[in-house]
């Protein structure tokens, strides 16, 4: 369990502070949680330091860094807040040109603007770096889930490959599911696809790469559903679609996908019922994700939920501990942004059991465990807050950001 929470002053707010009061503020915390008790301290500090009261205009986004105590050691933590009811901002993924056109986080939040960004899914890292869940761009769906043994998390009870943390058209969060509905259709000939612009397609099926693609389709074509290193399927096939009408039968390659192109690549049984299809036959491919929850989501990353209902799911693990980046919301509508500094002597990381906790201690009733180790970064207003494991900051495929209206 975790133990008393400290809170860390740091930057010009420490140093107003200092000032205020005429005493040293250690770098590495030493405020007392109960110091947020009306009349004490803090009320004095801030009106010192210039600080909004809590009853006027708080800010849309807020950051705050925690020293907590485990029994594995100290662990710093690093939280955003972000006011979705408030018409300024909104929750937005943020990617690359291309699915697995990897950035830095502070590289995509920069390039949105945002205000505020931590990094998403789980990928097919130094492969196709594509995400391993559903994704969800301005309304528009960009990736399905690939079968679930081939998904590199943690296991979660209960959580399935098309979990996401979703957020609709009216800034409303929520954990949902996400099934990829979609079909090829030639005359009285219907073919099912298994996956969109996923990294592995599952054994017999087909999947379909859109122009959001630009990696190698036969190497999705290849492992099995449980194992990426399984050897390639013996039978695979791609089919250009164009216009309505197939324009190519080949072996299946990789690169760019031209606009106005689709591309399915079937394997053992998908390839043998894409090998019915010949240049000039009519195709209508029709695809889409649909929400458990019945909402439309504008905004979606992949995640294992690991908070439902205020508690943590049944089961989660409590043994494994490292650098972890999750993403919740409150039942008022604020969406929420956690990291843990891990793999280091002063932090020594959590496991996702607490994880859940320290979600919910940060007011959310649901979230989601996503990328973590080298992949966790958190930054705020343009700079990086949690201290990544890695010696560089790891590009990732995704980011989950707040954007300004």
């Amino acid at each position: 369990m975790v133990g008393r929470v400290r809170y860390r002053l740091t930057g010009r707010t420490a140093l107003a502070f200092t000032a205020a009061i005429g005493v040293l503020v250690p770098a590495h915390g030493g405020v007392d949680a109960r110091w947020n008790a009306p009349g004490t301290l803090p009320g004095v500090l801030a009106a010192h330091a210039g600080i909004v009261p809590a009853q006027q205009a708080a800010p849309a986004v807020t950051h705050r860094e925690e020293r907590i105590d485990t029994p594995a050691g100290p662990v710093t933590i690093d939280v955003v807040v972000a006011d979705l009811n408030r018409s300024e901002i909104r929750a937005d993924l943020l990617t690359g040109g291309v699915v697995g056109e990897r950035a830095t986080v502070p590289e995509h939040a920069d390039r949105a603007g945002a205000h505020a960004a931590v990094n998403g899914d789980f990928f097919d890292l130094a492969r196709s770096n594509a995400p391993a869940g559903p994704s969800v761009r301005d309304g528009r769906p960009l990736t399905s889930a690939v079968p679930p043994g081939r998904r590199l998390a943690p296991p979660v009870p209960g959580s399935e490959p098309g979990d996401v943390l979703a957020v609709d058209a009216s800034g409303t969060p929520r954990l949902d599911r996400l099934t990829l509905d979609a079909v090829a259709e030639s005359g009285k000939t219907v073919l099912p696809i298994r996956t969109l612009n996923a990294y592995a397609v599952p054994v017999g099926g087909i999947g379909l790469f859109t122009p959001d693609w630009a990696g190698d389709r036969n190497a999705a074509l290849c492992g099995s559903d449980v194992d990426r290193d399984a050897p390639c399927a013996p039978d695979r096939l791609e089919v250009v679609v164009a216009d309505g009408a197939v324009t190519d039968v080949r072996p299946p390659g990789g690169g760019p996908i031209p606009p106005g192109q689709q591309i399915l690549a079937g394997r053992d049984e998908g390839a043998a019922a894409l090998r019915a299809l010949e240049p000039g036959d009519p195709v209508g491919i029709r695809y889409g994700l649909t929400p458990e929850s019945g909402a439309d989501p504008e905004t979606a990353v992949g995640g294992s939920p690991i908070l439902r209902g205020g508690e943590p799911v049944p089961g989660v693990d409590a043994g494994a501990r490292e650098p972890r980046s999750a993403a919740g919301f409150t039942g008022e509508g604020r969406l929420i942004l956690l990291t843990a500094d891990g793999r280091a002597s002063t932090s020594a990381g959590l496991t996702l059991l607490e994880t859940a906790e320290q979600l919910r201690r940060a007011g959310a009733v649901d979230g989601v465990n996503l990328d973590g180790g080298g992949s966790s970064t958190l930054v705020h207003r343009g700079q990086v807050v949690n201290a990544p494991s890695g010696e560089a900051h790891r590009p990732v495929p995704n980011a989950l950001g707040i954007v300004a209206n």
